[in-house]
């Protein structure tokens, strides 16, 4: 599983996925914090569709933190004020990017986790659906 799609599934998924698999990291393993959990601001680029132009929206408030275990370095960066899951999602990465063995045994568990996202988006989008108006078949009179 290549990070990308890591880093989403323990962002969009149950915060308690990530804060368990971080914690049987931190009880085995040192791990050095390089820089606290702190916010900062991003801004947010959008492309504009009729000429293709780029241009900043706005800020949005981040929580990121980095540590380190093994000598590998693990970076969290999340939307919004969550100190705890950015430490959690920092402490994951430096697993992964340390290859430490525990991370082998995480992948049926993110998977497991991916398809509960997806069952949960499915169950939205037709809630969404339900509410949409089909203007071929309306009656005008």
């Amino acid at each position: 599983m290549k990070r990308k799609q890591r880093t989403e599934i323990l962002i969009n998924g149950s915060p308690e996925v990530a804060i368990s698999l971080s914690r049987d990291i931190m009880n085995r393993y040192n791990i050095v914090v390089i820089e606290e959990p702190n916010h900062g601001l991003v801004m947010v680029k959008v492309r504009e569709t009729a000429q293709k132009s780029l241009f900043y929206l706005g800020e949005v408030l981040v929580t990121e933190c980095k540590v380190q275990i093994e000598g590998a370095i693990g970076v969290g960066l999340i939307k919004g004020d969550d100190p705890e899951k950015a430490y959690a999602l920092a402490v994951i990465d430096a697993a992964y990017a340390a290859g430490l063995k525990e991370t082998k045994e995480w992948s049926s568990i993110l998977q497991a986790e991916s398809d509960l996202i997806t069952v949960g988006r499915a169950a939205f989008q037709a809630k969404v659906l339900q509410t949409k108006v089909d203007f071929e078949t309306m009656d005008t009179d």
